[in-house]
């Protein structure tokens, strides 16, 4: 089943074209690396199919449906419910604690609770931890957890090893492969061979 279909879709910033009728499917379940030279239009692809950007023609269907429009209650519902975001700057709260930021997300649909969550990513006894004691590797892995306790079925990932050192690297790409072992669908913005080497399809993106 498709979850996600991009057709003809255009994007323009001004007077620059970034993406002109762009066609995109991602199947469910698929785990899928989006490359690119910088500028190509790679994270403003992450950024429509994760309802935080606009495009300006075509059709962004979602699980065979018209997604909605960003901003809206109904784009609020749908990234609350099915859609993950791994930001590239982790988008955690820095003077709040690990905890904190993880019940901000927690959803009973889950079947992980806060210790579960921490002890998957490598990270138990954190709970206390305010955000900004930890590493960039470890801040990265908390984006995970919050992942696991939101119970997301659509994962977009902007760049997830990009400041990170080697085993922090594999670390990361070892816990996006169990998410897709379980049945998510993870689509991934990045240009690092790494990532490349373990995903099953990379959509290379040129340059307008």
């Amino acid at each position: 089943m498709k979850v996600i279909e991009l057709k003809n879709v255009s994007k323009s910033y001004h007077q620059t074209k970034v993406l002109e009728n762009f066609n995109l499917e991602i199947e469910e379940g698929e785990l899928v690396c989006i490359s690119g030279l910088s500028g190509s239009g790679k994270s403003t692809i992450l950024n429509i199919l994760g309802l935080l950007e606009r495009y300006d023609s075509g059709e962004y269907l979602l699980r065979g449906k018209i997604a909605p429009k960003p901003y809206g209650s109904s784009a609020t519902r749908v990234l609350k419910n099915d859609i993950g975001y791994l930001f590239q700057n982790f988008a955690l709260i820095d003077n709040k604690t690990v905890a904190y930021n993880l019940n901000l997300a927690k959803s009973k649909e889950s079947s992980y609770n806060l210790s579960t969550a921490l002890e998957k990513v490598g990270l138990s006894g954190f709970e206390k931890k305010k955000i900004y004691t930890c590493s960039g590797g470890e801040q990265q892995r908390v984006a995970i957890a919050r992942l696991l306790i939101k119970n997301a079925q659509i994962i977009l990932c902007d760049e997830p090893t990009g400041s990170l050192d080697d085993f922090n690297k594999e670390l990361v790409m070892n816990l996006l492969l169990d998410l897709h072992n379980e049945g998510k669908t993870v689509v991934i913005v990045s240009h690092d061979d790494y990532v490349m080497d373990h995903v099953d399809r990379i959509i290379r993106i040129e340059k307008i």
